[in-house]
C-alpha cells in the first residue's frame, strides 16, 4: 500500500454511529501502524459533528465531517457525490465500507465514480509483505475463501458486520476535525416515509435463536421468541420460512440472509443446509435442538439435543424461567 491515508466511511442515522464503523476503525488503526499511514473518516448527515472527536478516541486521525440539513436522510446520489469529492481531493489509498444496506448502496456508486474496483462482504484484510493489501472475502456460499489484490486505486472494501475488531477507546488521543461544505445535489430521490429503528437486529445480537422446518406452522415461532425472550436473544429463522412469509427477510439466517457472530446459537428444529451453516460458522457456542440425529448441523454443533422440539423447547423455557 501507499503511504497515503486510509479512509473509512462512518456511517450514522440520527446521530448515532453504527457498530461496524467502530470495527472498521479498528482494522485501519492496525493497517495504518503497519504502513505508516494515516487514518481519516468521512462523517456525513445533520447534527453529526459531535461524534467526531469519539471517532478520534477510537482510532482516527483526521474526520472530515459534512454536517448539512440535505444530509439528513441517506441518500445514496447525494452523499456519493460529497463522498467522491473528498476523495479526490485526499486521495487515499484504502477506502473502507460496512457491507450493511447502506454501505452496499454507496460503496459500488462511489467506486464508479472514481472508476475504482471494490471487493466486496470481506471478513478479513491483510498487508502483504510486499505492502499491498490483501482483501479476503467468502465465496461459493462459504465453502471457499478468495484472496483478492486490487490493482486500480484507490483501493476499495465493503467489510461484513462483525468481521473485525473494535479498537479500544483511548481518550488521551488527538486529532484533526475538519468541517467540510456540503455540495447541494437534487438527486431527484423524494422520501415520502421512514420506519422507526429496530432495537434488536440480529447481526448485532449476542444471542439468537433461529427456528427451522422443523415447526410445523408459522404460529410455532412463538415458541422460538418465548425461548429467545428467556435468553435474551432475538428470533431468527431459515430461508424456507421465510420463502412461506412465516417471517419477514431481515430475520433470515445464512449466506444469502445475515450472517451472525452471536456468542450463543440456538438451532430449533434446523437441519443445516450449507448456506445456513456458512452464516453461524463464527458463533461463540452453537446448540441445536432436532429429533434427527443425521442433520448437518449437530456436526458443527457444541451441544446437540436429540429430541423432540415441542417437548425439549417448553422444557428450557421454563428452567430458564426459574
Amino acid at each position: 500500500m501507499d503511504n497515503k491515508d486510509i479512509l473509512i466511511y462512518v456511517e450514522q442515522e440520527g446521530g448515532r454511529v453504527h457498530p461496524i464503523s467502530y470495527e472498521l476503525l479498528g482494522k485501519g488503526r492496525e493497517l495504518a501502524d503497519k504502513t505508516a499511514s494515516n487514518v481519516s473518516c468521512a462523517l456525513l448527515g445533520s447534527g453529526v459533528s459531535g461524534a467526531a472527536q469519539e471517532l478520534i478516541e477510537y482510532g482516527a486521525d483526521t474526520v472530515y465531517v459534512f454536517d448539512d440539513d440535505s444530509l439528513a436522510i441517506f441518500d445514496s446520489l447525494r452523499y456519493k457525490q460529497n463522498l467522491v469529492g473528498l476523495l479526490r481531493e485526499i486521495q487515499p489509498s484504502v477506502v473502507m465500507f460496512g457491507a450493511t444496506l447502506t454501505g452496499k448502496a454507496l460503496a459500488p456508486r462511489v467506486a464508479t465514480a472514481l472508476e475504482a474496483g471494490l471487493t466486496s462482504n470481506c471478513t478479513a484484510l491483510e498487508v502483504q509483505e510486499d505492502g499491498s493489501l490483501l482483501q479476503v472475502r467468502p465465496a461459493f456460499t462459504g465453502n471457499f475463501l478468495a484472496h483478492v489484490k486490487t490493482r486500480s486505486k484507490p483501493i476499495m472494501v465493503t467489510v461484513r458486520y462483525r468481521a473485525l475488531e473494535s479498537a479500544p477507546k483511548d481518550e488521551s488521543r488527538k486529532g484533526e476535525i475538519i468541517q467540510k461544505d456540503s455540495e447541494k445535489v437534487d438527486s431527484g430521490v423524494k422520501v415520502l416515509g421512514k420506519g422507526a429503528m429496530k432495537e434488536a437486529s440480529i447481526a448485532g445480537a449476542d444471542v439468537v435463536v433461529c427456528g427451522g422446518r422443523g415447526l410445523k406452522k408459522a404460529e410455532d415461532l412463538a415458541l422460538v421468541k418465548q425461548l429467545a425472550d428467556a435468553l435474551g436473544g432475538v428470533v431468527g429463522a431459515t430461508r424456507p420460512l421465510v420463502d412461506d412469509g412465516w417471517i419477514s427477510k431481515d430475520h433470515q439466517v445464512g449466506f444469502s440472509g445475515t450472517i451472525v457472530k452471536p456468542k450463543l446459537y440456538v438451532g430449533v428444529g434446523v437441519s443445516g443446509s450449507p448456506q445456513h451453516l456458512a452464516g453461524i460458522r463464527d458463533s461463540g457456542t452453537i446448540v441445536a435442538i432436532n429429533s434427527d440425529p443425521s442433520v448437518a448441523l449437530f456436526r458443527i454443533a457444541d451441544y446437540a439435543v436429540v429430541g423432540d422440539i415441542y417437548e425439549v423447547v417448553p422444557k428450557m423455557i421454563e428452567l430458564l424461567n426459574k
